[in-house]
This record gives C-alpha cells, structure tokens and sequence, in this order.
C-alpha cells in the first residue's frame, strides 16, 4: 500500500523540517524579546522602531519574505551568512526570514503579557533603585513569559506550518519532497495523508506538552 514510499527520504524531509522549526523557534524568540522590550520602552525612537517593525511585517506574506531574503539578500546584494553551498544558503536564508517573520507574533504574545503584570511591581523596583533594563528582566519579563507559555505555544505550532514556505526557495524540507511525490507518483490522496499525519505528529505534541506547562507555570494572581 506504501509501496510508493520507497526512495523517498521522508524521514529526512521531516528532519529538515526539525531543524527549521527549531532554530527559527530560537532566533525568532530572541528577537521578538528584543522588539517586546523596545515597544514598551521609555525611548520614543525604540518604540517607534518596535511598533514599524511589527506592524509592517505581520501585514508581508511570508512567501514574500523568503522569497526577498532569496532573491533579494542572496542574489542582489551577495548576502550568503557565510554559506558557499546552494542548499546550506537556501537554508540559513528560509531561517533567516521564518526569524523575521515570527518574532513579530513573538513580540505581541510577549507584550501581551507585559500588559499582565502589575503596574505597582514595576513601580516597586523603581522604588528600590532599578533601572528599566533591570525592571525588565528581573521582575517583568520573567512573569510575562509563565504567563504567555500557550499563546507562544500557538506560534511555535504556526511556524512549523510556515516553514513548508521554505519550499519555495529549494530548502528540500516536507512540503518540498510532498511537490515532487505528487509529482512522480498517482497515489497523490495518500501522499497527502501520509504528509498530513507527519506535521500532526510534530504539532500536537508540542501544543499538548506547552500547553499543560502554561497550566503548571501560570502566575496565580
């Protein structure tokens, strides 16, 4: 029944798959932490930066994204992020844009729990002589994050949809090998459903585990 399987590297697809979602799940939390604390700054030029960013990105198709850090960053302006290889270039360039475009989503569920915590805590750690960056980290940002565990959970499961936009640029990931199967191959309903069960697989347990930690983690008020 599966016969149509054989020589196909779909467990290398997925794989690939893995490794977009991770290190874009990564780097796009990095950032979007970066962007929160900008859009909740006392500095006008870094809110306004933070408030432009979010709301210029959310509103560009990913596939335009990837498709500009390809065409755009690899091929106009010779940015490669130090790769000689066309596949590992494609690749650091779909991580690259999922960054840009999911920090954005970080930063909102982020500033959403900002919005959580108590204004007196924030004017307690003043009181006792900390700064905004010490506030930010040592009292705000640690009750935001415990409190946005399943919205970010939302997003991590909505990037490693996004990352079959990868295809798009020749990063050889699930979507990608599904295009060719389907392709080469009749068994297009099956193909699917056996692609289908694959992001199941690597999205439910992920909202199922981060989800009951939201539960575990969350600031009781």
């Amino acid at each position: 029944m599966f016969d149509f399987l054989e020589g196909y590297d779909v467990l290398g697809a997925f794989w690939m798959t893995v490794k977009l979602t991770a290190l874009s799940a990564v780097g796009s939390l990095v950032w979007g932490t970066l962007l929160a604390a900008m859009r909740v700054s006392p500095v006008p030029l870094m809110r306004g930066f933070g408030t432009a960013y979010v709301n210029i990105v959310r509103n560009i198709p990913l596939t335009v994204i990837i498709l500009f850090c390809s065409a755009g960053l690899a091929d106009v302006f010779g940015v490669t992020l130090g790769a000689e290889d066309f596949k590992i270039q494609g690749f650091r360039l779909a991580v690259l844009g999922l960054i840009g475009y999911t920090a954005a989503f970080v930063c909102e569920a982020l500033r959403s729990g900002i919005n959580t915590v108590p204004l007196g805590q924030a004017e307690a750690a003043r009181a006792i002589g900390l700064g905004f960056s010490q506030t930010l980290r040592l009292v705000i940002l640690p009750q935001a994050f415990r409190a946005v565990i399943g919205p970010l959970a939302n997003v991590l499961i909505a990037l490693t949809k996004n990352t079959t936009v990868a295809a798009a640029i020749g990063v050889a990931e699930a979507a990608y090998l599904m295009k060719t199967m389907i392709e080469n191959e009749a068994q297009t309903l099956l193909i699917g459903a056996v692609f289908a069960f694959g992001f199941v697989v690597l999205t439910l347990p992920t909202g199922l585990i981060l989800g009951w930690l939201g539960k575990r983690l969350a600031v009781k008020r």
